[in-house]
């Protein structure tokens, strides 16, 4: 297996949380042991929770070593209050000091000499989270492999600390797709991200009530959860008379709703109308910033295609595996696939939008 491989999974891992994680920014870590074996593969999954290596480290280290997972757990149990199992950590983001603390305290030099893959370049500050390089220099890994620089003025520098310590550095690895990964982050750095966001039925049906399955919903829920605001357009909600909540996720964050419509006049009693703590206006023309999802795509498609929707660029595809009886949607548009998935007999995809 070649380094091209391993950042391939690492990759595909981290676009399993694309959006997911912002205002952070997407980062996947694979960690192989001194013989060449896959340990771990994991992301980062959301903010103010573990990094991609930390995560990856900490998942390594119990495979490594029952005990260690044993010790971990009842540690993590007795500070949190919780009863995890081996198997909830798969669900569980953790929370990062005390899991960072408790890997270099506890590591036993069980991953000294081994390798990691990472998407991004490890961070170097103290933020919310603890540096990843040091993590790294401190339990001896002897070569990190890195997709793409971090150009961020306050978390770069961490391939120079690490080579410093005498670790083996490489940069460059799949850099093109790694990245393409960061590109929403680059964007809602320097002012905002937009993206559509559109479910079909496998016959190409749009429109009609429910298309995909509960998993895929419940995605899209944790989506709206993350973004700062919302746009579906005023014929949607008028024949539609969507809510537009978060409920499949618990009591997740509702999202800001902009109807995109020439007429301000909608039928108050349309349930997006009364969900607590959202904004909900209507503009005529759009001015975004932050993070936007466009719901109800099939109408803004062609929008986006005639370049009348500035900066958005992505596409995000669910498609049911079902046939639906109804109008299929129908558009000349060149995308490029750049990530694809499944929930469940769903599949979605992410595309780039090309000009």
């Amino acid at each position: 297996m070649n380094d091209e491989f391993y950042m391939d999974l690492a990759l595909s891992e981290a676009w399993k949380f694309q959006i997911l994680t912002y205002p952070n920014p997407a980062v996947g870590c694979l960690v192989l042991d001194e013989n060449g074996q896959i340990l771990s593969c994991k992301a980062h999954e959301k903010a103010g929770y573990l990094h991609a290596e930390p995560t990856a480290i900490l998942f390594a280290l119990c495979r490594k070593s029952k005990n260690f997972q044993d010790k971990f757990l009842k540690a993590y149990n007795e500070k949190f209050f919780l009863n995890l199992k081996p198997i909830d950590l798969e669900e569980q983001p953790l929370e990062p000091k005390f899991t960072y603390e408790f890997i270099l305290k506890n590591h036993s030099n069980l991953l000294k000499n081994a390798k990691t893959y990472v998407t991004l370049e490890p961070c170097s500050h103290h933020g919310k989270t603890p540096p990843c390089t040091n993590l790294l220099k401190e339990l001896g890994f002897s070569e990190v492999i890195i997709g793409s620089h971090d150009e961020n003025k306050i978390a770069s520098g961490g391939a120079s600390l690490l080579q410093s310590s005498g670790m083996r550095v490489k940069f460059g690895v799949l850099k093109g797709r790694c990245d393409k990964l960061l590109e929403p982050f680059l964007a809602y750095q320097n002012g905002g991200f937009s993206f559509l966001k559109i479910a079909l039925s496998k016959n190409g049906v749009a429109s009609g009530g429910i298309i995909t399955n509960e998993l895929s919903r419940t995605h899209v829920h944790k989506l709206r959860c993350i973004i700062d605001t919302l746009v579906i357009g005023g014929n949607t909600v008028r024949t539609d008379r969507p809510k537009l909540d978060s409920r499949l996720v618990g009591s997740g964050k509702n999202p800001d709703v902009i109807i995109y419509s020439r007429s301000d006049k909608f039928d108050e009693t349309i349930p997006l109308f009364s969900v607590p703590y959202r904004k909900v206006s209507v503009q005529k023309e759009l001015n975004l910033k932050g993070l936007t999802m466009f719901e109800g795509a099939g109408e803004f498609l062609k929008l986006a295609k005639d370049g009348k929707l500035a900066n958005v660029k992505w596409l995000l595809i669910y498609q049911s595996s079902n046939f639906k009886d109804g109008k299929n949607l129908s558009l000349d548009l060149n995308l490029k696939p750049l990530f694809s998935g499944n929930f469940g007999n769903d599949s979605y995809t992410w595309y780039e939008i090309l000009d």
